[in-house]
């Protein structure tokens, strides 16, 4: 069984915090991850907790990411921002362009952020669920190194190629939801093989090209499959396109070839997209929404990013694997 050590989001945070300016970020940067890990883990989402934090480290001591980044906003036009994040984490980029992006969409109906010079390592919901406290619809896109088999090839092309879209419910939890378009995240498949676990059937290949349900197998010198064949396939293509097509940053495979392989992300662009319901609906755009999540959750369904809503409201303590906590400690300088 796996060993785990109970604490609050407080010392998730502050354990985050601590190690993180020890290995070379400013209070600002440091914060920002640390909000980032300790959001996820507050909310169950363990691949993006604690679990990143070496990686984050490792990339910094290798000189790869400036861990005293100062993003800076250009604005190309009043409906397109242009975030520079001075080649480092992408969490203090968001936190600065998230109000900036929220105000050009609540002021023209539509606006659009990409974020450069960046390095991406945590989960899309939080900039999504951010401008839907702003009443906005957000949609956003990223890449990776290349770790996906396009449908119909044994070799990786995409990355595991997030989406989030969030719909604000004003008075609710937003409706949201946040997925690879790959089987699994990676990050998932590497908590399966430190944690024993086996994956479901057609969630990736093996080195040799053979399907398998061991995790370990995928995450060496394997690669993973899009969900739903050629459909997320297609799905993940458009993220490329937009994240990297679309921001004039790196190609996932264009990430890999670059990356010196420290442990950490590569980088790469996000592009983020604001709507507003009530510019573009009209007035009566809330209830008419919410007549439509009646009807789903009158047929039993379970909406998207209910569970993590669920975990949030949680007071107490978070279980987290207790070899990591043990790993990150070890990383203080």
């Amino acid at each position: 069984m796996t060993q785990t050590v109970e604490l609050t989001v407080k010392e998730i945070h502050q354990l985050a915090y601590d190690v993180l300016m020890s290995n070379g970020c400013d209070e600002h940067n440091a914060n920002a991850i640390a909000t980032t890990v300790s959001s996820a883990e507050r909310d169950g989402s363990e691949s993006h907790g604690l679990f990143r934090i070496p990686g984050y480290v490792g990339s910094m001591c290798s000189g790869k990411v400036n861990g005293k980044a100062k993003p800076t906003l250009e604005t190309v036009t009043p409906a397109i921002l242009r975030m520079n994040g001075d080649h480092g984490y992408t969490p203090l980029a968001i936190q600065r362009g998230i109000p900036e992006l929220a105000k050009a969409a609540k002021h023209l109906g539509i606006a659009a952020m990409s974020i450069i010079n960046t390095y991406h390592f945590a989960a899309l919901w939080p900039e999504t669920e951010a401008l839907a406290e702003h009443g906005l619809v957000g949609m956003a896109f990223t890449a990776y190194k290349p770790k996906v088999a396009p449908a119909g090839a044994t070799q990786a092309l995409f990355g595991t190629n997030p989406i989030s879209v969030a719909w604000p419910r004003p008075g609710h939890s937003p409706w949201v939801f946040d997925m690879a378009t790959s089987a699994k995240a990676l990050g998932d498949i590497q908590i399966a093989a430190r944690d024993g676990h086996s994956v479901p059937a057609g969630t990736g290949l093996d080195r040799d090209g053979n399907t398998t349900t061991d995790p370990s197998k995928i995450a060496d010198g394997g690669v993973l499959l899009p969900f739903g064949g050629h459909k997320g396939s297609a799905i993940a293509t458009m993220v490329e396109l937009f994240a990297a097509g679309l921001t004039g940053e790196q190609f996932s495979f264009e990430a890999g070839e670059s990356d010196i392989e420290d442990g950490g992300p590569a980088r790469g662009g996000e592009l983020l997209l604001a709507m507003s319901p009530q510019l573009i609906a009209g007035d009566n755009w809330q209830a008419h929404c919410e007549a439509f999540f009646e009807k789903l959750e009158d047929l039993g369904s379970r909406l998207p990013g209910q569970r993590r809503h669920e975990n949030r409201a949680k007071d107490g303590k978070r279980r987290v694997n207790a070899k990591l906590v043990e790993q990150i400690n070890a990383l203080r300088i």
